[in-house]
């Protein structure tokens, strides 16, 4: 009887260390994952960055995750870029115009606007998207945090979705008389990597990168050749969601219910013959 019972709280111990163990690893493992750097951000190109800006959505200067773009223009000019974002990043827009040194006749007003693919105008959770400048100001610098890029959302949302997303920059309130003024202009777009809690059931057939349909179907007829990734496509290709950390907690979830289970098992169990119970009774 003694015996039995050894065993039983022995046969206890291991599985709530095994319970408490697998806890732990799962625990540890979700947030070394959520303080990684290299998975909380995407990393900055050292590279120099283009040095013009487009003036339509068509003309869009490409810009690479966290790649720093600058151009020259004049004050009054609408000036486009064009950046990746796939699914599970949320990205921040920043940019800072750098205004005339000569004296300006009086405030202006300067924004920036974000569209997606399909030139969806998205809003932006929080930031300095408007901004006046004083008559006096050296430069007035903007910003945009845009919504998590989903993998996947219904036809009538205007959720961000991956793809290819332009930003806007103009002076939408601008005196006659400062029109044509030299303004210089830094644009970045960085992606920041939110994890599996925004992650959602299905993906896209296609990311929203304008003319993606037409290059897939040209692609499938031409012979095998290296591919150029288009404007506004990362150079690695589209993860679109088909990884995230929902994977980690899943198995680790199923391998802590089993054990459970197992653990739930030891204690409803029948432990036989009691000893002072003689065999045939």
């Amino acid at each position: 009887m003694r015996t039995n019972l050894r065993r039983t709280h022995g046969a206890r111990r291991a599985l709530t260390g095994a319970l408490l163990a697998g806890l732990t690893l799962l625990t540890s493992a979700g947030a070394a994952a959520a303080d990684d750097p290299s998975a909380s951000a995407s990393p900055i190109d050292d590279g120099s960055g283009p040095t013009e800006a487009g003036t339509t959505f068509r003309t869009a200067t490409a810009l690479d995750q966290g790649q720093t773009g600058t151009a020259r223009a004049s004050a009054g000019d609408y000036l486009y870029w064009v950046f990746p974002a796939d699914a599970g990043q949320r990205p921040t827009v920043e940019a800072t115009v750098k205004l005339p040194s000569s004296a300006r006749s009086s405030t202006s007003t300067w924004q920036i606007d974000v569209y997606d693919g399909l030139r969806r105008r998205q809003a932006c959770m929080y930031g300095h998207q408007t901004r006046k400048a004083a008559a006096d100001a050296a430069s007035v610098e903007l910003s945009c945090v845009l919504r998590t890029v989903r993998s996947w959302s219904e036809p009538w949302a205007s959720d961000p979705l991956p793809g290819s997303y332009y930003v806007r920059l103009t002076a939408v309130d601008l005196p006659a008389a400062d029109l044509g003024l030299p303004v210089g202009v830094e644009v970045k777009a960085v992606p920041k990597e939110q994890g599996g809690a925004h992650d959602v059931d299905g993906t896209l057939s296609e990311p929203l990168v304008p003319g993606v349909s037409v290059a897939s179907a040209d692609d499938a007829g031409a012979s095998a050749a290296p591919r150029v990734p288009s404007a506004g496509e990362p150079e690695d290709g589209w993860a679109s969601g088909w990884w995230t950390d929902r994977w980690l907690w899943t198995v680790g979830g199923g391998a802590l219910a089993a054990l459970a289970a197992v653990f739930g098992y030891s204690l409803t169990r029948s432990r036989g013959r009691p000893a002072h119970v003689p065999p045939g009774v």
